[in-house]
């Protein structure tokens, strides 16, 4: 017998998501569009802030702009890296940054995933269920 698979919305409403950026933009359309798909979403505009979020709300998915004031995306990432209570929560960095040099550092520093700015909604809601496994 052949199972259906449950819609991202339905999977989603388990999940909480962090997301960072210092731009409001940048907040609003992540976080609109990961919200309509159902996901519990918290932003930060600073990246001292994504960390207390973080480390308060172990969550599955952190979004982190390379770029923001206090600790920078790829600090952060380093952190929940060295964190063994948060090893559940994936890290995708979201970046200007298209250099291949950017992206390798970005990598080291433990990120599971690169999405580089601009990014379509549908390419970040796909990268977002594709790390949880909700293909």
């Amino acid at each position: 017998m052949l199972r259906s698979r449950p819609s991202l919305t339905i999977l989603a409403a388990m999940e909480s998501i962090v997301v960072a950026d210092d731009s409001v933009t940048v907040l609003s359309m992540v976080s609109s569009r990961l919200e309509r798909a159902g996901f519990d979403v918290v932003t930060a505009g600073r990246g001292d802030e994504a960390l207390r979020l973080i480390e308060e709300l172990h969550p599955r998915i952190a979004l982190l702009d390379v770029e923001m004031p206090g600790l920078d995306g790829l600090e952060v990432t380093r952190r929940v890296r060295a964190d063994e209570g948060l090893a559940g929560t994936m890290v995708v960095l979201l970046t200007a940054h298209t250099a291949e040099s950017e992206i390798a550092e970005g990598l080291a520093a433990g990120a599971d995933a690169y999405l580089t700015k601009p990014f379509s909604p549908q390419e970040l809601e796909a990268k977002v269920s594709e790390l949880l496994g909700h293909r």
